[in-house]
């Protein structure tokens, strides 16, 4: 069995001009996605005229026939054609199979890319993919990756970002790749070629809320110290912060908190157990306080607590501002 890229290999690969004959990408992370069909496609033809030698499908009207047929056309001018299908785990059984006869014996001068959300791992596609080596997957990144993420998109930019800013980054978008590919673009024009990207930068240019801030607002609600949380919050509502997305950081530092709890009951030392709930070493600390504080059912009512509010705030006619008070409220009460 071949070992499969990673969806970061595929791109460098790419960008060098190296390709597979077919590649099956799978997964949510819709930024690494993007950047892999666009590097294969410059790999494949260039910077040709659109739809000269290249062909692209949507599965949820598509038969595998169609697809097998591009691919077998005969490139014009140029040495490979690049057929691209987006939704393939739309396609039917029979169409998944179709192209799964097709990977045992694909064309060399094409280089076609299926992309899907989701693959059931049974299907004789999906087998076939990951025995050929051609399955790449792009799960969305969480902890850590994330972090490694914002800090090689950094070096990438002639960067060095600092811990402490790497975390702010983190601490203001969350999870959103696009949103952080775009601040430390951002950052990387504030600061000037080659400067190091430190949280001062960070604070002023991405974000007004600064990691102080939340960890105030859930170190208050770790407590039970109403005042203070709602202190914390109408700062963080005072500056024009979404009650939205800070629910989303408070969500984020509870789910670390969890994590950083779990590490530490199974005899990891602070540091080690900061990193294992994706957290930078110098928050080892921080963390293992309001680890301690936590109890398993304070925990999982501030997750019901989050999770209702979540719901309340995306569809319910209330205000926003009224509303993560009163989640505040609910956090902190006995």
């Amino acid at each position: 069995m071949t070992t499969p890229l990673t969806l970061s290999q595929v791109i460098a690969a790419a960008r060098d001009g190296r390709y597979q004959p077919v590649h099956v990408i799978v997964g949510e992370e819709t930024l690494l996605i993007e950047r892999a069909i666009g590097a294969l496609r410059r790999a494949v033809v260039g910077d040709g005229i659109p739809g000269f030698n290249d062909d692209s499908f949507d599965g949820r009207s598509l038969d595998a026939g169609t697809v097998i047929g591009a691919a077998r056309t005969m490139p014009m001018m140029s040495d490979a054609r690049f057929v691209l299908v987006r939704n393939a785990d739309a396609l039917s059984a029979k169409d998944q199979e179709s192209l799964a006869a097709y990977l045992d014996a694909p064309c060399s001068s094409a280089c076609v890319v299926l992309v899907a959300a989701k693959l059931d791992g049974r299907s004789k596609l999906a087998k076939v993919a990951k025995s050929s080596g051609c399955l790449n997957s792009a799960p969305v990144l969480k902890g850590s990756q994330l972090r490694d993420f914002a800090v090689a998109e950094a070096q990438q930019r002639g960067h060095t970002l600092a811990p402490d800013a790497a975390q702010a980054l983190l601490d203001a978008i969350g999870e959103d790749l696009s949103g952080l590919d775009d601040a430390i673009e951002r950052l990387s024009l504030y600061v000037g070629p080659g400067q190091r990207i430190g949280l001062e930068s960070v604070e002023t240019c991405v974000t007004r809320v600064r990691t102080e801030s939340i960890w105030s607002l859930v170190d208050a609600i770790s407590v039970k110290n109403t005042a203070l949380a709602l202190g914390a919050a109408s700062s963080l509502l005072a500056d024009r912060e979404p009650p939205l997305k800070i629910l989303a950081m408070v969500s984020r530092q509870l789910r670390m908190i969890a994590k950083m709890r779990q590490a530490l009951g199974s005899g990891l030392s602070a540091e080690d157990a900061a990193r294992e709930a994706g957290a930078p070493p110098f928050k080892a600390r921080e963390l293992e306080r309001s680890a301690r504080r936590f109890t398993l059912p304070h925990l999982a009512n501030a997750f019901s607590v989050v999770s209702e509010t979540d719901g309340l705030l995306k569809g319910s006619k209330r205000p926003d501002d009224a509303l993560l008070q009163e989640a505040v409220l609910r956090l902190c009460a006995p």
